[in-house]
């Protein structure tokens, strides 16, 4: 299975968050990138933790790729 084919298009997702792979796959980041963001908070968006672990919301990705702040 190629890697497009494990995360499903914005368009489609119903979760209000994703995970950190996903994220970074939709916004061509490495997830070490966006692990930076979280922990510097110099990111454009901000993730939401949920038991330790990264949530970015979707909401905010699609506003990045609609020509929201810089990637």
């Amino acid at each position: 299975m190629s890697t497009a084919q494990k995360f499903s298009s914005l368009e489609t997702e119903t979760r209000s968050h994703v995970d950190t792979a996903c994220a970074a796959f939709h916004l061509t980041r490495s997830c070490q990138t966006l692990r930076s963001w979280s922990c510097f908070q110099n990111g454009p968006i901000r993730p939401t933790r949920i038991n330790r672990r990264l949530a970015w919301p979707v909401a905010e990705i699609k506003r990045l790729l609609n020509g929201g702040a810089n990637a």
